[in-house]
């Protein structure tokens, strides 16, 4: 079971930051801009100039334990395995970063020396995008064509309808009213991605809709009573509307007073939620004349979203012998290997 987030830098500062960022903006899914374009630009502006600037806001956010997304991630990769190994499935569950470590090819590489022969891939992306879960798919199927001997493959390729991940996110937010009441409007800002994706065939913007709208009906919410916004835009180019911050104003100069706000793209808090939304669209709002801004956490490690991981993880897995084998079940899988080591070296195998 391999398990793939985006990735985060080794520390806050400029100089982890510069190899992160070279990465993660080389990559062509993620900036479809001509290479003979971009590459003057990423290499002879960008990384000269936006390392220090993303080291001080990853600074505003990081941990004791490091960064947010690495440590929710950890986590939620251990209490899947445990949770896999209490309902009898004998699964090993790693993490790999697509940018960054630790990397996608360590990791295999580690697998292959376990002689692993059936790989369950999961992006922890739940709506489908060429730039976040085409790119893991990218790099797994890269790695793996140096493989002589291919375990069997398979992976999740979104699940931005999972029923258990619906309810994941509407027990959060049920949480969150539960403590402290539930504001006037919910807002629910994903990752933003440019317009033309979409133009393209890209489905992005189509499940985040859809998610959006079955969270609503989960929640009981009226028309009138949420709405969808994209963040994180990046460069000139025309990205995927409403903008999270310019609505966020516009609601607090309407007379809206308070807003829930949740990012369900997101499945870890990390820079884009705790920076971006937490502090930097709160103060939009309050600024504009807003009065309560309420920010939604992520899933993280809640027990609701490890029963969505453990879902997915079964379904996908079926057919493929997972279930945990008895004492004497082991002891005859032994006495079998061991019969097919002596016949193999009686054909004259190495041993």
């Amino acid at each position: 079971m391999l398990l793939v987030q985006l990735g985060t830098p080794a520390a806050p500062t400029a100089a982890a930051l510069r190899p992160y960022l070279k990465q993660f903006l080389s990559d062509p899914r993620v900036v479809e801009i001509p290479r003979l374009v971009w590459w003057p630009i990423l290499n002879g502006i960008i990384l000269n100039t936006r390392p220090a600037k993303s080291a001080l806001k990853y600074a505003s956010v990081w941990t004791p334990a490091g960064s947010p997304l690495m440590a929710h991630s950890l986590q939620q990769t251990d209490l899947l395995r445990q949770a896999l190994a209490a309902r009898g499935h004998a699964i090993d569950v790693e993490l790999a970063m697509r940018y960054g470590e630790p990397s996608i090819p360590a990791v295999l590489e580690r697998l292959r020396a376990a002689n692993t022969t059936r790989i369950l891939v999961l992006p922890l992306y739940p709506q489908y995008a060429g730039s976040t879960t085409a790119t893991a798919i990218d790099e797994v199927s890269r790695v793996l064509q140096g493989w002589r001997n291919l375990p069997e493959l398979r992976w999740v390729r979104n699940f931005h309808d999972d029923p258990g991940y619906i309810d994941a996110l509407a027990h959060q937010v049920r949480q969150q009213w539960a403590q402290a009441g539930r504001s006037e409007k919910l807002v629910m800002s994903f990752h933003g991605v440019p317009r033309r994706t979409l133009e393209l065939g890209d489905p992005y913007h189509c499940e985040c809709l859809a998610t959006a709208r079955l969270l609503a009906e989960r929640l009981g919410l009226a028309r009138d009573a949420w709405i969808v916004t994209f963040q994180s835009r990046f460069g000139k180019a025309q990205w995927l509307q409403p903008y999270t911050e310019p609505t966020l104003i516009e609601l607090a100069r309407s007379g809206v007073r308070g807003i829930d706000v949740l990012c369900p793209g997101f499945v870890s808090d990390c820079l884009e939620t705790l920076e971006e939304i937490s502090i930097e669209a709160r103060e939009a709002f309050l600024g504009a004349g807003g009065e309560q801004f309420r920010y939604v956490p992520c899933l993280n490690e809640t027990d609701t979203f490890i029963d969505c991981l453990v879902g997915l993880v079964e379904r996908q897995t079926a057919g493929w012998p997972v279930q945990t084998l008895s004492a004497g079940d082991v002891t005859q899988r032994a006495a079998a290997l061991a019969q097919r080591k002596e016949r193999a070296l009686a054909l004259g195998a190495n041993d």
